[in-house]
């Protein structure tokens, strides 16, 4: 069971910046692109990667701050954090001041649950999606070579499915060669350049 929200907010339309909403199945390399992609883009004031708050233990692999599951509850009620929702039985959130970057014209990327986007579509006034995938194979080694036992059952989490009529993707990437070559593809997304070749 996935419980999502995309919190309200007065400003309608939230803008005029860009939200990169990074989605896509576990073990498709969407950290590891957005790692790539957030160290080319760090001369850029303009284009900001906010850390997830998750109550799981935070990784190497990923650039997110661990909350317990109170401080997290505490939040949501407090009205801090501008989306939410549950995956794999953990909470994820971004902060409320995403908002306020994207008032100022900025492009925000973050890696969020599928489940967000049709939410985030009607809040926000240009949100695109970039969904990161690979083949099934490789999908399956990836998560069993990351083997992070607080993720729950492999199989699991390779069985998980959302409803892709809400959360069709503006841009896919298909992350089966080099992170180099798939980051460099993010990033011209990010910059609206040319993606694919």
């Amino acid at each position: 069971m996935t419980d999502a929200s995309v919190v309200a907010d007065r400003r309608a339309g939230i803008g005029p910046g860009r939200l990169i909403l990074v989605v896509g199945p576990s073990g498709a390399g969407k950290d590891t692109l957005l790692g790539f992609a957030k160290a080319a883009c760090g001369d850029d004031r303009d284009v900001v990667f906010p850390r997830r708050l998750i109550t799981r233990k935070a990784s190497a692999s990923e650039d997110n701050e661990e909350v317990s599951a109170e401080s997290f509850q505490r939040a949501v009620t407090a009205g801090d954090y501008a989306m939410h929702w549950e995956a794999h039985g953990h909470r994820y959130a971004l902060s409320r001041s995403i908002n306020d970057d994207l008032g100022a014209g900025r492009t925000v990327i973050a890696n969020v649950s599928r489940t967000v986007i049709a939410a985030a579509r009607r809040n926000y006034a240009n949100a695109v999606v970039v969904l990161v995938t690979a083949p099934p194979d490789v999908l399956a080694a990836r998560l069993a070579m990351r083997a992070r036992s607080s993720d729950g059952l492999l199989e699991q989490r390779l069985a998980r499915t959302v409803d892709e009529s809400t959360s069709t993707p503006d841009f896919t990437i298909v992350n089966s060669g080099t992170a180099d070559y798939h980051a460099r593809q993010l990033v011209r997304i990010i910059k609206g350049e040319r993606w694919d070749d």
